[in-house]
């Protein structure tokens, strides 16, 4: 017996209430049964055959994936392999729902419609089949139930939902999947109300001349019926209207028109236009299809590139999975928003997923500008020809419309059936190409996780458009923005070039409903642990250095200084915008002298506009703002760009001064009449000013304690030397006026430091390394590596006293070799965190802060009494702040990081590089490790710091 309850007689209400205020005879009406979203459910009768909550009616929220709501077993699709399960969960899901249709629909024709169920689906209207079972569960279908309906009375909607295909092909390609398995239906469900003569479907071809043909399928046409098309622009702009007859009794008929003063579309300039199809019968309108558009015109040229609006374009973009941590694969028009305007933030211009997507992502798509690659599912196995012919159909169909859609895919990395590449053609009168991404197919070239040097015939001197569907993987913290600019610089030398997509855009961690405790996400460790952004869709740091590397505007290499002439050259590397479209604006930032000292911030003491001339895509010119008298008061230059939709491009920052300049104004001075001292006991060597007292012990070098008057400040066992070896020589300590000095010299790569006490306790280190480079008495081996990934100095300090960290230099996220861009100059602060990128999903805080950053200027490490502030006078130093945690659940071949050097605190000029689903060597030069080769006279590398451990 079905429960009733007050949301679904309020559901009823509105249904009748929407009937009778809004309800046009000429419209058809679409009457949602269940809720629009995962977020705003409607609740019905549910019963499920298996696992949590099983065998006992209740009630659920439609749409939504069962599993979320508490019901069935969760399952990831990896089962057959790393998972090593047998099989996966095949629960059954039964639905109920009470609703009524007024006896004035007793005249219409009325479909219930499916946005998607996973997976088979049997649906029957007052215990009556509406048709076929449904098998595929990313795909919108519909039912004609008009002769099953009760006019004026209730109706009962029973819907049977397997989560397990009875077709083998189906689980083949969906269900052996590198994502999560979902069960239920995960997408809306409407009806369909319309009179008995109207459009069904229609297909559209605009062009960018304001051309078009339409395709139309029609139902009941009867004698003397005409077509009217016209067109209303989207700032309310009317255009003519045409008009065309209709043969009675035909079910398909296809028009053309052109309309003047037509804006094409395309990603930078997303124009959009309402299409307005009208059926009327001697004079009296019967039916009306309205339909938003984008006039385009697509051309795909073999063996030179892919076409739109005459110009051959580069796709910027991303894989992107439908998925939210509460709603699995059921999400919202909020949540399609949100992805747009990140991707969109991102400079991305495309995106591509695995099986179709919501249909209101593709219109953020188009309204927005993104292009998409639609695919059909099938992630390494195929539908068999019946089904994929089916499911093609019903993919086209509701898709073909989209301006974003340029490109059909056709399965992916295998999953590929050659016999239904002919039903997207079919039903497409703009006749996108067919992709089979990952092959060499057709033409067409969408090698997947291609090496720096791929080639063979293949990319460098190849002869087929080049766009891989697949690169750039994302686990953890690899890929993305690891090593893109290599790879992007050297593609685009490619007149075949055609764009890229990276994997992928989301980490996949779904919040389990049947877990207590602390851990509630679970991306199956490194699984689906694969995107730029976290599950929530927290930015990791990869995400601004996309933002960066794809900017469509690029700024040439150039270093400012103090006698900056306000000149930069820049390159437009938009498709269709001239850059004057744009607006730039600079600001000069200063610091106040105690920046780290205190809680200050930077302060922009000058700005204005700069004038951005006529620039077209691809062209370099040169900018020029006019320079402000105090520019050399500043302490950082910073740019940014907005696009014409006053988008932030992105911001650029340049210091203005060298690395001494800022330690010599940040540091604090302090007036004294003492001197500092150096003495030597037994195995000790003491340097002592002001209230600083820093040991050394003299058979290693190292320092064995700092303390200053209230506290010991543990920075020991250093400094250590990394990629290099070293053996002490020699100590000797001296007197240079009131300033204490201690050298050290060495055999091997690292050749002395000095050590200088400041009478105010200010503690400098002066070193050299690889000066005349040698070995000594009982050195042994080389004294510095082949390839070095590592250079610099280390020491130990205990973690649990560090609180937080504020720093001049580039931030705020930590950085690898293959992945500096996307940080900028600036004054930043964190607290301490101990979050693992791709893991932490219960407490993902972001920036991270452990791990490398960039251009040390100066920073104050806060750890109660026992902080200490350290500044740099040697410029592009790296600080190395502790090591980050691994992933507690990742499976082998992940490679989360590279190793770390030993030691805590770090500060070096070589960094390792992040690899991603390729080894380094398979990367570009950013990602290589170092070699050095050392000549006589050569003055050596110099790290010049100051330390302050006063109290």
């Amino acid at each position: 017996m079905m429960l009733k309850n007050t949301i679904q007689n309020l559901a009823i209400a509105v249904f009748l209430l929407f009937i009778t205020q809004t309800g046009k005879a000429q419209q058809t009406d679409k009457i949602y049964l269940s809720g629009k979203d995962f977020e705003h459910p409607v609740q019905w009768d549910f019963y499920c055959t298996g696992g949590n909550n099983s065998k006992t009616w209740s009630k659920i929220n439609v749409p939504s994936q069962w599993e979320l709501e508490g019901f069935g077993e969760y399952t990831y699709g990896r089962w057959y392999k790393e998972l090593n399960q047998k099989e996966p969960s095949k629960e059954e899901g039964l639905y109920k729902y009470e609703f009524e249709v007024p006896a004035s629909y007793k005249d219409k024709d009325i479909l219930i419609a499916f946005g998607g169920a996973m997976t088979d689906t049997e649906v029957k209207i007052n215990g009556k089949l509406a048709g076929a079972i449904h098998q595929g569960g990313f795909y919108e279908f519909k039912y004609d139930i008009s002769s099953l309906l009760k006019f004026g009375s209730k109706n009962i909607l029973e819907v049977h939902v397997w989560k397990h295909s009875a077709n083998k092909s189906v689980n083949a390609a969906e269900r052996r999947a590198d994502w999560w398995l979902f069960g239920g239906i995960y997408r809306p469900v409407w009806l369909e109300v319309s009179p008995k003569t109207h459009i069904r479907t229609i297909a559209v071809n605009p062009k960018m001349d304001g051309s078009i043909t339409v395709d139309l399928n029609l139902k009941n046409i009867q004698k003397n019926t005409t077509l009217e098309a016209s067109l209303k622009g989207w700032n309310g702009e009317n255009f003519q209207t045409f008009t065309f007859p209709i043969k009675a009794k035909s079910t398909s008929a296809t028009i053309a028109a052109q309309w003047k003063n037509i804006k094409p579309w395309n990603p930078e300039t997303p124009n959009l236009y309402e299409l307005d199809l009208v059926l009327k019968q001697n004079g009296t309108v019967i039916h009306e299809y309205n339909k938003k558009i984008g006039f385009r015109t697509l051309e795909f040229k073999k063996q030179d590139g892919i076409y739109v609006n005459g110009t051959k374009i580069i796709m910027k973009g991303i894989n992107r999975h439908s998925f939210w941590p509460e709603g699995g694969r059921s999400t919202s028009k909020r949540i399609s928003e949100l992805d747009g305007k990140l991707l969109k933030d991102m400079n991305m211009n495309a995106v591509r997923g695995h099986y179709p997507p919501d249909d209101h992502f593709l219109q953020v798509c188009d309204s927005l500008g993104l292009f998409v690659l639609n695919e059909l599912a099938g992630w390494q196995n195929s539908y068999d020809t019946e089904t994929g012919t089916k499911l093609v159909t019903e993919m086209v169909t509701r898709d073909v419309n989209h301006p974003s859609v340029i490109i059909w895919d056709n399965g992916n990395e295998g999953g590929w059936n050659y016999d239904v590449d002919t039903i997207f053609e079919a039903n497409d009168p703009q006749k996108r190409i067919v992709i089979h991404p990952w092959a060499d197919f057709n033409g067409w070239d969408t090698h997947h996780y291609p090496t720096y040097l791929t080639g063979m015939h293949r990319f460098n001197a190849g002869e087929n458009v080049f766009f891989p569907t697949e690169f750039m993987h994302g686990t953890y913290d690899n890929g993305h923005g690891a090593a893109l600019e290599d790879f992007w610089s050297r593609y685009k030398e490619s007149p075949l070039f055609a764009g890229g997509f990276m994997w992928a855009m989301l980490d996949e961690a779904v919040k389990r409903s049947d877990w207590t405790g602390d851990v509630k996400f679970d991306s199956k460790g490194s699984l689906a642990a694969d995107g730029i952004l976290g599950p929530h869709r927290e930015r990791e740091g990869s995400y601004y250095t996309v933002k960066e590397v794809w900017a469509p505007i690029q700024f040439e290499p150039k270093q400012v200084n103090p006698d900056f002439d306000g000149s930069f050259l820049i390159e437009n590397d938009y498709l269709f915008s001239n850059l004057n479209s744009c607006k730039m604006e600079f600001k000069v930032l200063k610091s106040d002298n105690d920046v780290l000292y205190t809680n200050g911030v930077p302060k922009e003491i000058s700005s204005g506009k700069i004038e951005l001339p006529s620039i077209d895509p691809g062209e370099i010119r040169k900018i020029q703002f006019a320079v402000p008298n105090n520019f050399a008061e500043g302490d950082i230059l910073s740019i940014s760009a907005f696009d014409q939709f006053n988008k932030e491009i992105y911001t650029w920052t340049w210091p203005i001064h060298k690395a001494k300049f800022y330690a010599e104004k940040f540091l604090a001075v302090q007036n004294t009449k003492a001197k500092a001292s150096g003495t030597k006991t037994g195995n000790e060597i003491t340097l002592k000013g002001s209230d600083v007292t820093v040991t050394f012990d003299a058979a290693t070098g190292e320092i064995s304690s700092i303390k200053n008057a209230k506290n010991v400040i543990p920075l020991t066992n250093g400094p250590h030397p990394i990629g290099m070896k070293a053996k002490l020589k020699d100590i000797q300590l001296s007197q240079e006026g009131d300033k204490a000095v201690c050298k050290i010299n060495y055999s091997g790569g690292l050749s002395s430091i000095k050590w200088i006490m400041e009478p105010d306790g200010r503690f400098k280190m002066e070193l050299i390394a690889l000066k005349n480079a040698s070995g000594g008495e009982g050195f042994d081996g080389a004294f510095f590596e082949d390839k070095i990934s590592s250079f610099g100095i280390t020491f130990s300090f205990p973690e649990k006293e560090v609180t937080g960290i504020k720093w001049f230099g580039r931030g705020p996220y930590h950085v690898w070799k293959n992945r500096i861009k996307g940080t900028t100059y600036g004054i930043w602060e964190k607290e301490y965190n101990n979050t693992i990128t791709g893991e932490s999903f219960e407490n993902l805080i972001y920036p991270e802060f452990k791990g490398y950053h960039a251009n040390l200027l100066g920073a104050n490490l806060k750890a109660g009494a026992s902080s200490f502030k350290v500044f740099s006078e040697s410029d592009n130093l790296f600080l190395r702040l502790f090591t980050p945690d691994l992933p507690k659940n990742s499976f082998p071949g992940s490679y989360p990081q590279p190793a770390f050097p030993e030691g805590d605190i770090s500060f070096m000029y070589e960094i390792p590089a992040m690899r991603d689903f390729k080894p380094l060597e398979q990367q570009g030069p950013q990602s290589q490790p170092t070699n050095i080769r050392i000549k006589s006279g050569d003055d050596g590398i110099k790290m010049n710091l100051w330390f302050d451990f006063r109290s």
